[in-house]
């Protein structure tokens, strides 16, 4: 993630100070360095803040990242497919309004040329431009909010929308093919090696009743049906820049999970985050629920700036891929109980199950109000 201006920041000792320093000095930054401070917002970059004093006297902050490359195995692919979406929506958004105005990410070139360099200590790193005037929700409070963030990922998406998928590669294989998500739950509750399958036997049948809703967005990319797309694939409304004068969105960020894919994985995973007021692991079952008010703020935001490129048949399961992909995230989170926690950490004994057992309610309670969910899209669609 790239923060923003007001994000939790910790000073760094003199050391890191001068790590940072070194970093930024491989990039193509005029002035001096003053100093240097940790981001403490995001959990997979490791992302700091440095301060320069520009030549006549005014101040400039850059945002420099290592790349995880644990969770990414191919940073250099990660950059890649930075630097390509990057370079196109900036394309775009300067033909149109004519000054980019630090409305959009920028990725400052290293002094050898490249996006990135070598850090002292090995690693990927690379300098972004630091967004001012803006700030993050790490959670959607309001409808406002709701449709702010839908607005932003769908003008994302419409940005680059017309930039051809064969040109960003897939960095992590198969994210979101519900199909393999499922046969992978089947065969570790079978294989069961934890000894745990026997307690989760309701969760497991409440999946296979569902193991059609699976393939459904799958056969549709099969068949070119639903087109393949440029999708962000971490749409939490922490990845949307607000303005703090306007509180409009200002652009997304965090685009290391960009792939190929359907906007409706995008759509949908950004409802299943914003929908709900329960927490992602809540035990209390009864305070998860599918609030309508947010849904249909996010589908008002969504259309707002996606209808130029949306097909019909997108349209028509922008209700459904709420489903589908909190049930994937169900998946997982149930996946990983059995197999014994090997993936999401875990703070307490069932954590991943709690986790599990939130998202399939929801399931549940989306489908109590699928149709009236499909009904407003139709309503919104129809009426633009």
């Amino acid at each position: 993630m790239v923060p923003a201006s007001k994000s939790p920041v910790r000073h760094v000792d003199p050391e890191v100070s001068k790590a940072i320093a070194s970093i930024a000095d491989q990039f193509a930054i005029e002035g001096e360095y003053l100093q240097g401070e940790e981001i403490q917002s995001g959990h997979i970059n490791a992302t700091y803040r440095a301060t320069f004093e520009g030549v006549n006297g005014g101040q400039h902050r850059y945002i420099l990242q290592r790349i995880n490359e644990k969770v990414f195995k191919d940073p250099m692919a990660v950059m890649r497919n930075v630097e390509c979406v990057t370079r196109h929506i900036n394309w775009k958004v300067l033909r149109v309004k004519k000054d980019l105005g630090g409305q959009t990410l920028n990725l400052y070139p290293g002094r050898g040329g490249k996006f990135w360099v070598a850090g002292p200590n090995g690693g990927v790193w690379r300098c972004y431009n630091c967004i001012e005037g803006c700030h993050t929700y790490d959670i959607v409070e309001n409808t406002r909010q709701a449709y702010q963030a839908a607005r932003a990922f769908g003008s994302f998406q419409d940005l680059v929308s017309d930039l051809p998928p064969e040109e960003i590669e897939e960095t992590i294989p198969h994210f979101h093919d519900t199909r393999r998500r499922y046969q992978r739950l089947m065969e570790v509750a079978a294989a069961d090696p934890c000894g745990r399958a026997g307690s989760v036997a309701a969760e497991l049948d409440f999946i296979r009743k569902r193991e059609a809703d699976v393939d459904r967005v799958l056969q549709g990319l099969a068949s070119g049906e639903i087109p393949q797309r440029i999708t962000h694939n971490d749409t939490k409304i922490n990845n949307v820049m607000i303005d703090e004068e306007t509180d409009e969105a200002v652009c997304v960020i965090d685009l290391d999970t960009v792939m190929p894919g359907s906007v409706l994985y995008d759509f949908g995973d950004l409802a299943r985050t914003a929908t709900s007021p329960a927490a992602e692991d809540e035990r209390d079952l009864s305070k998860v629920q599918m609030r309508m008010p947010m849904f249909e703020a996010l589908v008002e935001g969504y259309l707002e700036s996606a209808q130029e490129f949306l097909t019909e048949s997108e349209v028509s399961l922008l209700a459904f891929s709420c489903k589908l992909i909190t049930l994937e995230i169900g998946i997982r989170f149930l996946t990983d109980h059995i197999e014994g926690d090997v993936y999401f950490k875990i703070h307490r004994p069932d954590h991943n199950l709690d986790r599990a057992r939130t998202q399939l309610k929801l399931v549940e309670e989306i489908e109590s109000r699928l149709p009236e969910m499909e009904k407003f899209v139709r309503k919104v669609w129809k009426g633009r």
